[in-house]
């Protein structure tokens, strides 16, 4: 799988709702590759689009359809300056990577010390979540070259998400074992909630 996460300011929201809705009905249809994405806006302001493709190939080759071209033209002036981009084809999946019945989604940034660390205890981290905090529907990892990563989580809802987190975490046993190995790999991290998630996924 390949993930390209957009992220910029933008202040005609309504506008880019709309815009990136007629995507979907319109031209995911005949995309090259694409299998689905997670969009939002953050407290802050910033449109946050997660899209996930085949691969890396089919992301470039449906990029470079001239009905793309035209779309992503139109979609660039919603945004208030120039948005992020940040590519990566090595991506982890935990509990099947989510779910578009998700209430509430949270996008997580930081640097990893060791993706290879991650990938190996990544079910040991999944089991531990799916008993800690059920309200997690599951998540991606979009991990780049240089160790910088950006974990896409999906929830239930944001009060289920809101008490998971004010659980005071196990100080023994395999759970707080994971968090401390998960507290040893990660840093810089910043975390943006979105409130109103929508998705669209390949029929």
């Amino acid at each position: 799988m390949f993930i390209q996460v957009i992220q910029g300011k933008c202040s005609r929201q309504d506008e880019m709702r709309a815009l990136a809705d007629r995507w979907s009905t319109e031209m995911a249809p005949h995309a090259i590759g694409w299998l689905g994405g997670t969009y939002g806006f953050t407290d802050d302001g910033d449109m946050i689009a997660v899209v996930r493709f085949e691969s890396l190939e089919a992301a470039q080759a449906n990029a470079a359809r001239p009905e793309q071209q035209a779309w992503w033209a139109q979609m660039e002036q919603l945004f208030d300056s120039p948005p992020e981009f940040h590519d990566s084809d090595r991506v982890l999946m935990m509990m099947d990577g989510g779910s578009d019945e998700a209430g509430f989604v949270q996008v997580i940034r930081g640097r990893l010390r060791d993706p290879d660390a991650l990938e190996a205890g990544l079910h040991d981290m999944e089991t531990m979540l799916h008993e800690a905090r059920p309200e997690i529907l599951g998540a991606t990892f979009a991990i780049e070259p240089d160790g910088s990563f950006i974990e896409t989580v999906a929830f239930t809802d944001e009060a289920a998400a809101r008490e998971g987190e004010a659980k005071a975490a196990p100080d023994t046993g395999a759970a707080a074992e994971a968090m401390r190995s998960w507290e040893q790999m990660v840093s810089d991290m910043q975390f943006m909630d979105l409130h109103h998630p929508w998705f669209a996924t390949r029929a």
